[in-house]
């Protein structure tokens, strides 16, 4: 059995040869993007990417096999990437995107070389990914912002891969203690003189950069935003009402990125001090969620791992 990104298994044998075959997947795969059609492929439509979405990931509650099926057909490779233009493209491509990347990793194969044909939408991408990140429901449903947490692990685990740690070192670079209040980051840097020299120069390209100003200050409070999303989210939870299950994973899944970011050095160093800040330790040991049955993974990962890590 595996696992999906929401904590799913898959049940039953494998399909057959013309279980495939007769599969609608494949048939619109023959259509539109299998490589041994692809004489007689119909030109790229938007509502083929919408359609496949509601139905068979998002419609089938991000079912494993459904999935499966578009890796195996090489739905990113052939149809999603190829045809991603970030000023253009919708909601439902760039979490096609984000989906089948998580399932490659699952399934344990290459996972970043289809972006390296058309290496320069990613960072458009990237941007369009973050930005659904700090969205609410009913914008955006809790599987999918599970589904976005999964896939922003794998790109921190994934910092060895050029284009992606081009993106993600904004993200936990000095600049991000813009978020920190201001006798706290004082404090901090009055520890190290080296950071203290690095951020006065970070304000005077700030000043010499206006117009990116807010551009740069977004991407360095994310984390710092992400964490506040979580902290409101967990607190949602009470002591004696039935959980929602959906929100049971977010939370989960959301303590599996923060106790990556805590293990690796270049993640660490900047955003320990703003997990710290953020009093995200103190927030989770006070929550509902860990006294419940529904949160004994919670509390066990919490305890055992991220916060012992944090201490030291």
């Amino acid at each position: 059995m595996g696992t999906n990104a929401q904590g799913t298994k898959s049940k039953g044998p494998a399909p057959t040869v013309d279980q495939i075959n007769a599969d609608r997947i494949t048939q619109l795969a023959n259509q539109y993007w299998a490589p041994y059609t692809i004489e007689n492929h119909l030109p790229f439509d938007d509502n083929i990417v919408e359609v496949i979405y509601l139905r068979e990931i998002s419609g089938s509650n991000f079912a494993i096999r459904r999935i499966m099926m578009l890796e195996f057909s090489q739905y990113l490779e052939n149809y999603l990437w190829p045809n991603y233009v970030t000023s253009k493209s919708s909601h439902a491509h760039m979490m096609s995107i984000v989906v089948m990347i998580n399932e490659k990793f699952r399934e344990r194969v290459p996972a970043w070389q289809p972006f390296r044909k058309l290496p320069e939408h990613f960072p458009g991408f990237f941007q369009q990914m973050l930005e659904a990140c700090l969205m609410n429901e009913p914008s955006i449903s809790l599987r999918e912002q599970t589904a976005l947490l999964v896939f922003l692990n794998h790109c921190f685990n994934s910092m060895e891969v050029e284009l992606i740690r081009d993106q993600v070192k904004r993200l936990v670079s000095l600049s991000m203690w813009v978020s920190l209040q201001q006798g706290r980051r004082d404090q901090e840097l009055r520890c190290v003189p080296k950071w203290r020299k690095y951020w006065k120069i970070i304000q005077r390209k700030d000043r010499d950069n206006p117009d990116q100003r807010n551009k740069l200050d977004w991407e360095r409070k994310f984390l710092q935003r992400l964490i506040v999303k979580f902290m409101m989210l967990l607190e949602t939870i009470q002591l004696k009402d039935e959980v929602n299950s959906d929100i049971l994973h977010y939370c989960e899944r959301f303590l599996e990125l923060v106790i990556d970011l805590e293990a690796l050095l270049p993640t660490r160093r900047f955003f320990n001090t703003v997990l710290d800040d953020c009093h995200l330790v103190v927030r989770c040991h006070l929550s509902n969620l860990p006294q419940r049955e529904e949160g004994n993974l919670f509390a066990q990962v919490g305890s055992y791992y991220f916060f012992h890590c944090f201490v030291a």
